[in-house]
């Protein structure tokens, strides 16, 4: 394999890993009620305003991990492990509380350093 093939094989799996993350979005803003999911997403920006103050370039560092290979697959496939055993331990969750618990540890983490 050349260079260009293993660049190229790990810019489709960082795009494998986008779209992967966009059917998720869609299926769950799809299953939730309009108005629930407008209390979900007030709670979910003043959650990401707080988080925003301890990491304000997470939106480049986010973008970067797209541009280099392999580097988003492996995040996301992280993420989704660790979103597996969260729903494993916590048995009636969604998505949401997910999302809550990671910005909640995140911010706490920040606050402890």
């Amino acid at each position: 394999m050349s260079y260009f093939d293993i660049f190229a094989l790990g810019w489709n799996l960082n795009a494998f890993m986008f779209v992967l993350n966009f059917i998720l979005v869609l299926s769950t803003t799809r299953s939730n009620d309009p108005s629930v999911l407008m209390e979900e997403t007030k709670v979910l920006q003043e959650l990401k305003n707080e988080f925003d103050t301890f990491y304000p370039n997470r939106g480049f560092e986010t973008l970067a991990t797209y541009l280099i290979p392999f580097t988003a697959f492996f995040r996301v496939g992280f993420r989704m492990i660790e979103m597996r055993m969260f729903f494993r331990a916590n048995k009636g969750t969604k998505l949401f509380d997910f999302m809550v618990y990671k910005y909640q540890s995140d911010i706490n983490m920040a606050k402890r350093n």
